[in-house]
């Protein structure tokens, strides 16, 4: 018998409770520290408390309305948005998954109204993941994830992250936009090679495209930044982002310039739930903490102790593990050993992290992530490792 909810996901044996910070508590009283963050979501760690605050008191005083009103918090969400990236004019949907489908509709819209209609197809990568919609799930072209739902939507191509000459290569007369995620998350951890994205600029204007960055898991300070593609300093047309951006709250987002998004006038796009007054409340409350003053210096801070310490932990056990690979605190070890049973055993000690691609342990404490927490975790990853079988 099929249970009441759908089986789609193979769930841990831990039934949530609460959580404070970079902690979870079970129901059974069992205490982990979370270095998953809801897959790169809470960014600020649980239960923060300015964003109980702000979405407490948002919900004492409205929680929907529609996007037939003017809604203040989200006007002053898309303004913050605009004035601390490259972007003219936000979208606000909630999902990434969502905020990628808008992103390939401006990506054709803008051909159509530039007079190029038979410019719609969207050149991806391999090992991308771009979201679980039938259009999404194509621009990515992940067999795996594409299996029994019938022909993938027609539109998409592929070709190697990081290879330049490939991409330059795939580029034909029906061409309409470059689809990248700076640091590819699901496929592997695997951040873009330098160079690679000013590469990726230089062949959209070149041949008129647009050029088109997934940061759902990426962006919102997981690498040290507000968004991945600050540190290479070279700014998309439009942007996809999500996960870190409502804390915890779903919220997504698609950002343009104003030349992208020329074409998307009234009754173009829409949606029911999109920015409603509790969501963007919880996003404005994100942006609180992280536009504050050296709020991104302790985030790459951070990151760079993890980093170093996972690449001693790494040297120490070449039989278990190969490389650490990732940008700031989306970080990941290739194992030799099966991942997925090394995180299992990671959690059965109390540290909870990912698997990724390639055979990745996925790593991503919250933002927030303290050098104690960092020192528990090695601890955790430490003993494991010297416990494994050889």
């Amino acid at each position: 018998m099929i249970s009441a909810v759908m089986p789609t996901y193979g769930r841990w044996d831990v039934a949530v409770d609460r959580g404070e910070g970079p902690y979870l508590w079970a129901t059974d009283g069992r205490k982990f520290l979370d270095f998953t963050s809801g897959i790169a979501v809470t960014g600020l760690g649980h239960c923060h408390p300015h964003l109980v605050g702000a979405i407490t008191e948002q919900a004492k005083r409205l929680w929907h309305t529609s996007n037939l009103f003017q809604i203040p918090g989200q006007e002053r969400l898309a303004q913050r948005l605009v004035d601390n990236t490259f972007a003219d004019t936000v979208f606000f949907g909630n999902s990434g998954a969502e905020a990628c489908e808008l992103a390939i509709k401006i990506a054709r819209k803008y051909q159509s109204e530039t007079g190029h209609p038979e410019r719609w197809r969207i050149v991806g990568c391999e090992g991308s993941f771009h979201g679980r919609t039938l259009a999404t799930l194509a621009a990515a072209g992940n067999e795996a994830y594409l299996k029994g739902f019938g022909p993938p939507m027609d539109g998409f191509d592929h070709v190697a992250f990081g290879n330049l000459n490939e991409m330059r290569a795939a580029i034909g007369k029906e061409t309409a936009a470059i689809f990248v995620e700076p640091v590819q998350g699901e496929g592997g951890v695997r951040a873009a090679p330098s160079g690679y994205l000013r590469g990726l600029r230089e062949i959209a204007d070149e041949f008129g495209l647009l050029l088109v960055y997934d940061e759902v898991q990426s962006g919102m300070g997981r690498t040290g930044k507000l968004f991945a593609h600050e540190w290479e300093g070279v700014p998309p047309d439009v942007m996809a982002i999500a996960k870190a951006l409502g804390g915890g709250f779903p919220i997504g987002a698609c950002l343009a310039t104003e030349r992208a998004a020329a074409g998307m006038v009234a009754g173009t796009h829409g949606s029911t739930f999109g920015g409603n007054p509790l969501a963007v409340a919880a996003g404005n409350a994100v942006l609180d903490v992280m536009l504050a003053p050296g709020f991104f210096q302790r985030v790459d801070a951070m990151a760079k102790l993890l980093r170093g310490r996972l690449e001693a932990l790494v040297r120490s056990y070449p039989k278990l593990f190969a490389e650490v690979r990732g940008s700031g605190l989306l970080l990941g070890i290739r194992c030799v050993v099966p991942a997925a049973d090394f995180v299992a055993k990671l959690r059965q000690n109390g540290l909870l992290c990912l698997t990724a691609g390639e055979n990745v342990l996925r790593i991503l404490p919250p933002l927030i992530v303290g050098e104690r927490e960092i020192d528990e975790a090695l601890g955790i990853i430490n003993k494991v490792a010297a416990e494994w079988p050889t």
